[in-house]
This record gives structure tokens, C-alpha cells and sequence, in this order.
């Protein structure tokens, strides 16, 4: 299970793709968008993630009841199109940060929100689609992203089982099973208890494909423990100080905490390493410190072993523990010093 993007191969064991999520966070000043763009860079991302969208692509401008958020999160008080007003990269912006992004060797990508943010990212020949976990359930959408023929990362956080199904049958009806999964949680910002990370092996098993995490938990503990479950993507929102604020500013990570982040994944991804029962030259040479049986007492030539002259200690240039029993009772073939480690020629 592996899919290809702008030439790195994610999935399959190959390393983490580790998604810096721009969202808002430019708080729609361009210079600001810059510094991020770069300071992902220098946080050592793979990717930066943009979302293509306007308040008029999302929703309309009503102040009804329908439109007012009430739902106890970080922007109750707001109307869907005073959030997105706030929130959306402005899409004359995009194709300037996407070459700034490139230049830096980042890869770059996006979420659309409508057809015509697909269409507006075909012109910037993205190298993938990001489907957000609340679109998931807009089935000719996905469609039409997946006609692209490029990867697909669709977001599962308001997702049930069925819309899961849908959503993936609806991308390899057009062809295209480049597929990737992401276990996500849309609460702003994730309890821990909320997160269920077991669900990981679980989407992979169900629907073979690439499998990964869009985290919006605090900290960067829950990103390690997910690879270790076999996540092959992490996003994670980046901010250069959260003291700007913004509507995602809670729950995105600091450069500094993006790198250790980074860091912190890397190295579980090397420990992770392959199944294997063998032993390394320094595993064998640690061996010499295990167990075997030694003669613990000056033995005379046929003298009987037992219990009291014979044991099982540290180092292990002696016999096997296990021959143990098989040894009590026998007789020394000669005299034997204390401290020497028992073999087979020392045994009548």
C-alpha cells in the first residue's frame, strides 16, 4: 500500500510524510504566509498543505440559526461566513507561495472546497488532493477531485463507517485508487480520550490503503504513538507564534515543536525498524553477560556435583542453564578451580 507524491513514495515503510497544515495562519497577511512557508521549511516538513476556498465557495452570508456557531467550540459566537471570512488564503496569493514553497523543496498541495477550486488548482498543477473531513460526505466532489488522476487524502473526522466506504469507492469509480486515509478527530482542540488511535490498523485492514493522522491535539505525543500504528502521514497545523492568534492558532504547533515533532518521528521510525529475531554483532557480544553454570566451589576429581558447587550466574561462557539437572549428580572428570565456567569435558 503506497501512493506517489511529486516523487515521494508514501506508504510501504518508506519515511513519514509529515504535512505542515498552513490553514489560516497567515491571519491573511502574505508576508506573514511567507515566514510560515519558510519556517515550515526550516521545521523540516515535507509538505505544506494550503486550503482553497472562499467564504462564497463554502457557505452564504445568513445570520439565521442555521448559520450561527453554537457547538461550544472555539468560534461559537460567529456565523459560518464570518469564520471563513476570516480564515480563507486568498487564491491570488497561492500560486506565488506555491512556487516559494517548491523552491525550497517543499511540496505542495491543497484542500478545495468546491469544483472551482479544483479547476484552480489543476492550473497550479498540484501534485495532490486533500479532501477535508466535513466534505467527506460530498460524494460528486470527491468524484470529481479523484477524476484527476492524482493521490486523494481524504480526512475521516466526521466520518461513519458507511461514509468512509462511500468516499472510497467513490474515488476508484473514476479510476483512480491512489488513496490514502486519515484518522482524524473534529473537535478543536482533540481530548486525548477522543482520539482512538487503534482505529489506525483498523482503516488499513478494512480498506488497503495508505494510512495516516490530521492531529489536532495539543503537544506532539499523539502524532509518535500513530506512526507506531502504522500512520504513514501526519498533519499537523503550524503557526509561527501562537500568540497571533486566529481561529486554528490553539491547536497548531510552533516551529520549535514542529521540529521536535519531526525529530521525535524519525526516530520512532527507526526503532520501528523490521521484524527480526536476529541477533546484532553487539547483541552477541552481550550474550557473553547472560547465564550459564559454573563451578562456584573447588571441586575434586570425582567429586559429585551438586547444587552447592554447581550454579547458574553470570557470565555465559559455561553450559546452558538448562542442563542443570542433567548435570547434578554426575562426577568431576578432574579438579576443577572456582570461578570455572562448566563444559562437557570437565563431566564424567
Amino acid at each position: 500500500m503506497q501512493l506517489e507524491i511529486s516523487e515521494k513514495v508514501v506508504g510501504n515503510n518508506n519515511p513519514t510524510f509529515i504535512v505542515a497544515e498552513l490553514s489560516c495562519n497567515h491571519l491573511q497577511k502574505f508576508d506573514l504566509a511567507v515566514k510560515t512557508i519558510k519556517a515550515a521549511k526550516e521545521a523540516e516538513a515535507d509538505a505544506i498543505k494550503f486550503q482553497t476556498y472562499t467564504p462564497d465557495t463554502l457557505t452564504i452570508n445568513c445570520d439565521n440559526q442555521y448559520f450561527q456557531i453554537q457547538q461550544g467550540t472555539l468560534w461559537d459566537g460567529k456565523t459560518l461566513y464570518q469564520l471563513y471570512q476570516e480564515a480563507y488564503t486568498p487564491w491570488e496569493w497561492q500560486p506565488e507561495l506555491k512556487q516559494l514553497a517548491e523552491n525550497l523543496g517543499l511540496i505542495c498541495f491543497s484542500t478545495p472546497y468546491d469544483k472551482t477550486a479544483v479547476d484552480f488548482l489543476e492550473e497550479l498543477k498540484v501534485p495532490a488532493y486533500k479532501v477535508a473531513s466535513f466534505e467527506i460526505t460530498d460524494i460528486p466532489l470527491i468524484e470529481y477531485i479523484a477524476s484527476k488522476g492524482k493521490p486523494v487524502i481524504i480526512s475521516t473526522g466526521v466520518a461513519t463507517l458507511n461514509d468512509i466506504e462511500e468516499a472510497v469507492s467513490a474515488c476508484k469509480r473514476t479510476g483512480n485508487d491512489q488513496i490514502a486515509l486519515l484518522k482524524c478527530t473534529s473537535e478543536y482542540p482533540t481530548p486525548l480520550e477522543d482520539v482512538n488511535l487503534r482505529t489506525l490498523p483498523d482503516l488499513q485492514e478494512k480498506f488497503k490503503t495508505v494510512v495516516g493522522l490530521s492531529d489536532h491535539t495539543l503537544g506532539i505525543s499523539v502524532p509518535i504513538a500513530a506512526v507506531a500504528l502504522g500512520a504513514s502521514i501526519i498533519e499537523k497545523h503550524f503557526i509561527i507564534d501562537r500568540s497571533l492568534g486566529g481561529p486554528d492558532a490553539p491547536f497548531s504547533l510552533e516551529p520549535e515543536e514542529f521540529k521536535a515533532m519531526v525529530k521525535a518521528v524519525r526516530e520512532a521510525e527507526k526503532a520501528l525498524g523490521k521484524v527480526s529475531y536476529e541477533l546484532t554483532d553487539k547483541m552477541k557480544r552481550s550474550r557473553e553477560f547472560s547465564r550459564s553454570l559454573f563451578v562456584v566451589e573447588d571441586v575434586k576429581a570425582g567429586e559429585i556435583f551438586t547444587e552447592k558447587n554447581v550454579r547458574s550466574i553470570r557470565p555465559g561462557f559455561g553450559l546452558s542453564p538448562k542442563f542443570i539437572k542433567d548435570i547434578l549428580g554426575k562426577k568431576a572428570k578432574k579438579d576443577i578451580e572456582r570461578g570455572t565456567p562448566l563444559n562437557e569435558e570437565l563431566i564424567e
